[in-house]
């Protein structure tokens, strides 16, 4: 059986930040006082900005730029293909799709981001799917994620 082992490979880290291993980290920018809780995987080219937490559990992939004081819950999958055709892109990144995260936002547990643009000062709601835009601040719940209150 072959190990499989965690890796941390051409990570620019910010000031004081907190890693806790295992964690897949690779090609990816890390701000300052960033926290990363186990078993998350960021990969190449992300962005996430200072004082932003990534709870257990969570994906960030490719083509996803995160702003500061973000809170990541546990869980939470973002993706870059949207299956547009029926399929997967195959590594065709020309397919792929980004996803921007405002600063100050809160992003429930097990909640799925498409490639999307959120707003600052916006709450996702647990196990949400959010599948659209969002260009109004406010708590957003549901699958798909829709806007239940504005803040």
């Amino acid at each position: 059986m072959k190990k499989i082992k965690s890796e941390i490979r051409d990570v620019k880290f910010g000031k004081e930040c907190t890693v806790v291993e295992p964690v897949n980290l690779y090609e990816c920018e890390i701000g300052d006082y960033v926290k990363i809780g186990p078993f998350v995987e960021i990969t190449r080219g992300v962005l996430i900005g200072n004082k932003s937490v990534v709870s257990s559990h969570s994906f960030i992939c490719e083509k996803v730029n995160i702003g500061e004081d973000v809170f990541i819950g546990h869980g939470v999958m973002f993706t870059n293909d949207k299956f547009t055709n029926g399929s997967r892109a195959y590594g065709d990144k020309t397919k792929w799709k980004s996803t921007n995260i405002g600063n100050k936002v809160l992003i429930g547990s097990n909640a799925t981001i498409l490639p999307v643009s959120i707003c600052d000062e916006t709450v996702i709601g647990a196990g949400a799917v959010v599948t659209k835009d969002i260009n109004i601040k406010g708590i957003y719940a549901g699958n798909p994620a829709k806007l239940k209150k504005k803040l």
